[in-house]
């Protein structure tokens, strides 16, 4: 907003009594009309107006409906977001301006959503310019390491040109590095990303995602890469509630419904399948969503004749509890 004093009825500033431009707070004469040049007005940016036109805004309520949860994660990638629209501001007015750097690490457990989130942060940087193309790449470390001399180089280097332009999201990351084999080949593989990831930061941005503690020893170990990764995102396991709308979710976009009592018996599952190994959030009920799916087509066909929209939406009690977590918690306990 302009500090200048008001316009009078015919447009100018008022005069003082001598006819001279009005003072400062200090008492002296702006310095450009000392000079007799014109006052250059502030420029005015609408944030708003820019925020609307990037539709920087539409990628993140698409984020909002996509997760369960997940509250500071999608604050972080909010502020990042804000901060890539201010320095495009900044440019646009003559300000000093450098990309932010933003290479990411996704750190967390598996089925927590690290995957989408790439993909939506890979279409907010070509919305506002950074990235030409907007894609997204998900990569291991088969895709990336050889078997033999001379073939982790090519490999490598071909996953960087499909990448180029978007997001290549490097899943387990941690296996890229193995000290314990001399001649393991995932060090040249590192190799090719660090200089990649310099030299071409303004049109690629790479993100490493795995288990927490891993990824620490990973970036320990590899001081190259832990300076040029300045975004650390970690991802939390979902509560019982967040994994129950999750459930929901997924079967709301599948027309699939759950019956009263096979809610209740889904709600049952997931604080058992909680306390058993392996569990992958979101993954995990996508899994057993589609099990019980299966079990709802064999009860259909078994039971034969005529069949309403409704019977083809509704999962029952039966199709949640034929489950094997279900047998798990009423096998008793083996003899000492």
């Amino acid at each position: 907003m302009s500090d200048a004093p008001p316009a009078s009825a015919s447009g100018a500033p008022p005069a003082s009594a001598s006819g001279a431009a009005p003072a400062t707070a200090s008492g002296a004469a702006p310095a450009a009309a000392q000079n007799g040049s014109p006052v250059a007005a502030d420029p005015v940016l609408d944030l708003d107006a820019a925020y609307r036109d990037s539709q920087v805004g539409e990628i993140l309520g698409k984020l909002d409906r996509e997760l369960v949860g997940l509250a500071p994660v999608k604050t972080r990638i909010r502020e990042i977001a804000h901060l890539l629209l201010i320095d495009k501001l900044r440019s646009s007015v003559g300000l000093a301006s450098e990309p932010p750097p933003l290479h990411m690490s996704f750190t967390g457990p598996p089925g927590t959503g690290k995957t989408t989130v790439a993909m939506r942060m890979a279409e907010i940087l070509h919305r506002l310019g950074y990235v030409r193309r907007g894609h997204l790449v998900v990569a291991t470390r088969d895709d990336l390491v050889g078997q033999y001399i001379g073939h982790t180089a090519p490999k490598t280097k071909e996953v960087l040109k499909k990448a180029t332009g978007g997001v290549l999201l490097i899943d387990e990351a941690y296996y890229l590095y193995k000290p314990e084999n001399e001649r393991d080949y995932g060090g040249e593989a590192i190799e090719i990303l660090l200089q990649v990831m310099e030299n071409q930061r303004d049109d690629l941005v790479v993100i490493f995602a795995g288990y927490k503690d891993r990824m620490e020893s990973f970036f320990a170990s590899n001081p190259g890469l832990s300076s040029r990764v300045a975004n650390h995102i970690d991802f939390p396991d979902y509560t019982a509630d967040e994994l129950l709308a999750i459930a929901q979710l997924m079967l709301a976009r599948l027309n699939y419904a759950f019956s009263p009592a096979a809610a209740t018996a889904f709600a049952e599952y997931v604080r058992l399948r909680l306390q058993q190994p392996q569990f992958a959030n979101a993954r995990s009920i996508r899994n057993a969503l589609d099990r019980a799916r299966l079990r709802q087509a064999t009860r259909l066909f078994e039971h034969g004749g005529t069949v309403t929209p409704h019977q083809l939406e509704e999962l029952d009690e039966s199709d949640i509890r034929k489950s094997r977590v279900f047998a798990a918690k009423e096998r008793p306990p083996a003899e000492s």
